[in-house]
């Protein structure tokens, strides 16, 4: 019994706050003159708002009825919080529904165009002004970045001079930008622009990534300059002399003649052997003697021979050391330095070369011949025929030949003549300071 009589208790607490919660507080009395009073003051309220000349207000003990149609569902769901918040309502009951009225719903849509029209016309003059004001700082903006003095002495060369001047005719189009807005007091429209404008280039930059790569490349290695004009480089297995370096590509002249373009993204993450960069540069050859000889006194002729050149530089010293045992040989490597401003690489390797060869064959000591020969056993040949042939072998000369880089010189008479045709197209300055 007690367990039921604190059921019924607690029942009996909780039934008026639920329905409290579910109907809210409602007044005891209510007249017919505040039921009309309501009903005025809503239709005040949506005369006022303009949109809802088709709707009709009934309110009786305080429920409040809606009909007609509305331009759009919006406005039909906005009227039911709208009307709540009138004192004394108790209910609301919405049966406005849109309209299908083509015309209805077309007058607002004109009625915001010809308010917008008439915010526009009223603008203009601002507008005009802010038009002039942007339109002056862009001008003076592009006359600055025409002078040609100022950003010459600032940039190494004319490509990044060029850069220079577009950054100033970027800053200009901004600053501009920014000036009209604030006339027209627009400023908070700057950040979506700009915002904008970084995903655009954001987007453009990863899908020309690698002519980005490439630009930028191309600026670096024009600051940078790790060769000049007419130098003997090698990059990536290409070798060659250098005829120009462009936004794009640097372009070798091949010993062979052959032009070689390389896209500065590469060059400028590959490695560079630049051979003119030092005067001095170091010949190098091998030759192989025979097993039995005096490997000891061998070493020293060949060595003797080579600083005996006149082409050879005494310092940095020629050196011969024993290398390896190959087939019916002993290889000896020799090496030597020559000023390459004033003697070919390629005719002095040969020229010492061949001294070398004589003065260790006039010794006594065979220089051999790794070359397999094949005989066919029951040639009719006769060897006394062969005896009778005439001896074709070289005549050995003491006499020193001609190293001068005369071919060196011709590469680059026909480089001087490129470059001249497409200087400025080069991003390479021949007097400016180098890596």
């Amino acid at each position: 019994m007690r367990i039921i009589a604190l059921i019924a208790l607690l029942i009996a607490l909780a039934v008026p706050a639920i329905a409290q919660e579910a109907t809210g507080t409602i007044t005891a009395i209510n007249t017919d003159q505040q039921d009309a009073d309501m009903a005025v003051r809503i239709r005040e309220i949506l005369d006022a708002l303009g949109n809802y000349d088709d709707v009709t207000v009934l309110v009786d003990e305080g429920v409040v009825t809606l009909r007609g149609t509305a331009t759009s569902l919006a406005e039909a769901d906005a009227l039911e919080p709208l009307v709540n918040r009138i004192e004394g309502v108790v209910a609301v009951r919405n049966s406005v529904t849109e309209t299908t009225d083509v015309a209805a719903r077309l007058n607002p849509a004109m009625e915001r165009f010809r308010a917008r029209f008439d915010q526009t016309v009223t603008m203009l003059p601002l507008l005009l002004i802010a038009t002039a004001a942007f339109a002056v700082v862009v001008v003076i903006g592009f006359l600055i970045a025409r002078q040609k003095l100022p950003f010459r002495k600032l940039a190494p060369n004319d490509f990044i001079a060029d850069i220079y001047r577009q950054l100033i005719r970027l800053a200009a189009l901004i600053l501009g930008l920014v000036v009209a807005l604030d006339i027209m007091n627009a400023t908070a429209l700057l950040t979506p622009i700009l915002g904008a404008a970084g995903i655009v280039g954001l987007a453009i930059g990863f899908a020309v990534k690698d002519t980005v790569e490439n630009f930028i490349a191309s600026i670096m290695l024009s600051i940078r300059q790790p060769f000049r004009p007419n130098d003997a480089i090698e990059i990536n297995g290409d070798e060659g002399k250098v005829i120009r370096l462009t936004s794009r590509a640097t372009i070798l002249l091949s010993y062979d003649g052959n032009h070689i373009r390389i896209p500065n993204s590469t060059v400028f993450k590959s490695r560079i052997v630049n051979f003119s960069r030092n005067a001095e540069r170091r010949l190098r050859f091998e030759i192989g003697v025979s097993s039995d000889a005096d490997l000891s006194v061998v070493r020293d002729l060949a060595e003797a021979t080579v600083i005996g050149l006149p082409f050879v530089m005494q310092e940095p010293a020629p050196l011969v050391w024993i290398d390896r045992i190959g087939d019916g040989a002993v290889f000896l490597v020799v090496t030597g330095w020559i000023d390459q401003t004033e003697t070919s690489l390629v005719r002095a390797k040969g020229e010492a070369l061949r001294q070398v060869k004589d003065a260790i064959e006039a010794s006594g000591v065979d220089v051999p011949d790794t070359t397999y020969r094949i005989q066919m056993v029951g040639s009719t040949t006769d060897t006394a025929t062969d005896a009778q042939a005439p001896d074709l072998a070289p005549k050995r000369s003491a006499k020193t030949g001609d190293v001068a880089a005369s071919n060196d010189e011709a590469l680059e008479k026909m480089i001087d003549a490129e470059r001249a045709e497409t200087k400025r197209d080069d991003l390479l300055d021949s007097d400016g300071t180098s890596e």
